[in-house]
């Protein structure tokens, strides 16, 4: 049965999508002994789910207290969210990396092409001083695969980064600096920038490092001083194996395996139409090992075509690394 719920890149339509999406909750009710329990808590015969938008979503809290697993294959490692002294962080246990490169390089290349068109540079100072971030994982292995010799991690080389996107613009190479909002914000302010051949993009993440902005603000403020029309930005998280991104303004896009819903803050069971502020849920088909259907604690707003907006958090939610401005 795992075997055929490995091809999830492989979908190209919205039918595509929900035969896979409930093939893998049918999956994930018989193998994820958590999963399970919570939905014996809500009531949820696996019998009344004929249809996604039957699919219950696991609250995000659980990775914290849990080891969310759908097999019982022991395993290999686990990616842990960030998180300041004393608190509880998530733990995404994984099984199989091949899942994770499967889901980042196929959506990397789906909304910009070839990795290795790139110089990737990665601003990621805080996750750089802790182990099992999957964002660094992430960004590691796309420095590789980029084969680019200028590619790589940059802590507090502030010159060094700063000569190096120099040299990479005067070539004209294509480059992306992806980095945490904090450390964005001090490269930004250190020097005057003209880029040309450089997309910048946000992770968001202050970590208490400076006073929370309002996303519009953060991102008006980065093209001044960047001197760039856009900003992009990268939506993800530790208990999610996809990525969403930004192109600009702050609205994000899916791959074809990862699907957007908002719920009603008032009632968690409520799935919202489009337009109006909720929790938002996602379905992330690369989640085969632990939980495809979570809902998260963050604020947004899903639009008609599928692309979402994030506004912030719950008020009760623990702040996180990776959180984003509240609007």
């Amino acid at each position: 049965m795992r075997s055929s719920l490995l091809h999830f890149d492989r979908i190209k339509s919205d039918s595509d999508f929900n035969e896979h999406a409930l093939a893998l909750f049918y999956y994930q009710f018989e193998k994820n002994s958590v999963y399970r329990s919570y939905c014996d808590l809500i009531n949820l015969n696996k019998s009344e789910v004929r249809e996604v938008k039957d699919i219950p979503f696991l609250p995000i809290q659980f990775f914290k207290s849990h080891a969310v697993c759908s097999t019982r294959t022991q395993p290999k490692s686990y990616f842990e969210s960030s998180g300041t002294s004393g608190q509880i962080r998530s733990k995404h246990y994984i099984s199989d990396y091949n899942l994770y490169h499967q889901s980042f390089e196929k959506g990397f290349e789906l909304f910009y092409g070839p990795i290795e068109d790139y110089t990737l540079l990665a601003l990621l100072p805080s996750y750089l001083e802790r182990d099992h971030a999957s964002l660094v994982y992430m960004a590691k292995e796309f420095i590789l695969q980029s084969k680019q010799p200028l590619s790589g991690f940059y802590l507090n080389e502030w010159d060094t980064l700063k000569s190096t996107v120099d040299l990479l613009e005067q070539k004209g190479q294509k480059t992306i600096l992806l980095g945490v909002t904090f450390a964005l914000l001090e490269a930004a302010e250190k020097f005057n920038w003209n880029l040309k051949h450089t997309l910048i993009m946000e992770t968001g993440g202050m970590k208490g490092m400076r006073k929370e902005w309002v996303r519009a603000a953060l991102h008006q403020h980065l093209k001044q001083h960047f001197g760039v029309k856009t900003i992009h930005a990268e939506y993800g998280m530790t208990e999610l194996l996809s990525q969403a991104y930004s192109s600009g303004d702050g609205i994000f896009y899916t791959p074809p395996w990862m699907k957007v819903s908002t719920r009603a803050p008032e009632d968690p069971f409520e799935i919202q139409a489009v337009e109006k502020t909720g929790g938002i849920n996602v379905i992330d088909l690369a989640n085969v090992d632990s939980c495809a259907f979570i809902a998260t604690q963050d604020l947004g707003k899903l639009y008609a075509d599928g692309s979402f907006e994030v506004l912030g958090r719950f008020d009760q939610a623990e702040v996180r690394g990776c959180n984003l401005m509240v609007v």
